[in-house]
């Protein structure tokens, strides 16, 4: 630490932390706590660092219950639940709950990082960062779970692990109820109900609520192949879709709908599946108030409102609501007739066209 203090020897990485902290030593502390012998400047101080003593926490978050011990806590923890981030870095713009947090980011644009690891030379831009890093060569954690012994390099950490044994889901949902152990967790549910897609294929436009489902979806552009079906021969991008894929030979489903006995490749789409029983719509246009069991059939509705027409022909230009309508279009101009007829073999571009034209045999048996 390049500034130290003269008079206990901490260390500070700037000199106005440095002049900041030494107030501490010039002010007289009249107010001294019974428990660990600290003093304060006035006795509303003491009081509210008693707190830490006694477990006290009379601030309350009236979003999820959470209770904090200080007033200034409560008023920052309530930015996980409004989305605030006041704290704005005059460079690119990015915006943060906290102002540690900003002066933390702002290391990227100077690249200053004043803390050296002596075992491997290594720098960091915090000092909480080169405490953790220290635990690689010293195999000691700062901080352990006493229900697991898993080990974890911060407190904040162990807090959110610890939820896995509690059971305490803090995060709740304001649209539905739906109760979440992670902020994280909650921010990306909401977009179920904002329909929110801030991830963006960058080869056809199309958006995503998670970063997860776009590398999936970008996949299909690269051609990328590499897990193959040992029956068919049919080649995937994820390991997952190939595992799904499988029950097509195997007759085996992952998942199985426990009022009909219909069998679906993944949790999810069981879930969707069920609204079909329960008769759920959890998705409601705001336009006309009606109701969808998936999002995208919403989001395919609201284009009739809005007049949107994402799906452009490339070789005239028409549009379309939907990307399924577009793949129907282009049989005009590639001349593909997929549907053929069992009776005569006369072929149709469109199923619904096939369908009619078995009236033709139908009207000639009767």
């Amino acid at each position: 630490m390049p500034f130290t203090c003269s008079d206990c020897g901490k260390g500070f990485p700037r000199s106005c932390q440095l002049k900041l902290h030494q107030r501490v030593h010039a002010s007289k502390k009249q107010f001294t706590c019974s428990d660990c012998g600290k003093g304060f400047n006035s006795a509303s101080q003491l009081k509210e660092h008693e707190r830490v003593h006694t477990g006290e926490r009379p601030f309350t978050c009236s979003d999820c219950g959470k209770g904090f011990t200080f007033s200034s806590n409560l008023h920052r923890h309530r930015r996980v639940h409004t989305g605030e981030k006041p704290f704005i870095c005059s460079d690119c713009g990015k915006r943060f709950t906290r102002p540690s947090h900003l002066q933390t980011h702002r290391s990227v644009h100077t690249g200053e990082k004043p803390f050296t690891c002596s075992d491997c030379g290594k720098r960091f831009t915090q000092s909480s960062d080169f405490l953790r890093h220290q635990s690689v060569h010293t195999g000691e954690w700062l901080f352990t779970c006493s229900n697991c012994g898993k080990g974890f390099s911060r407190l904040s950490q162990l807090k959110i692990h610890q939820r896995v044994h509690t059971g305490e889901r803090p995060f709740t949902c304001s649209v539905c109820g739906k109760q979440f152990t992670w902020s994280s967790h909650l921010y990306r549910h909401q977009r179920v109900h904002t329909g929110e897609r801030p991830f963006t294929c960058s080869v056809c436009g199309k958006g995503f609520a998670r970063s997860s489902h776009l590398q999936r979806h970008e996949s299909t552009h690269s051609m990328k192949k590499p897990f193959t079906c040992s029956d068919c021969g049919k080649g995937f991008s994820q390991s997952s879709d190939l595992l799904t894929h499988q029950s097509v030979h195997t007759g085996q489903w992952l998942f199985t709908c426990s009022d009909c006995g219909k069998g679906c490749t993944s949790s999810s789409q069981l879930k969707v599946h069920q609204r079909v029983h329960t008769g759920e719509k959890p998705f409601t246009c705001s336009d006309c108030g009606k109701g969808f069991a998936q999002l995208s059939t919403l989001q395919i509705h609201q284009r009739a409102h809005t007049g949107e027409k994402p799906f452009t022909c490339s070789d005239c230009g028409k549009r379309f609501t939907q990307s399924s309508s577009l793949q129907t279009h282009l049989r005009v101009h590639t001349g593909e007739r997929p549907f053929s007829c069992s009776e005569c073999k006369k072929r149709f571009s469109r199923s619904c066209d096939l369908t009619t034209h078995y009236r033709v045999h139908r009207e000639d048996k009767i």
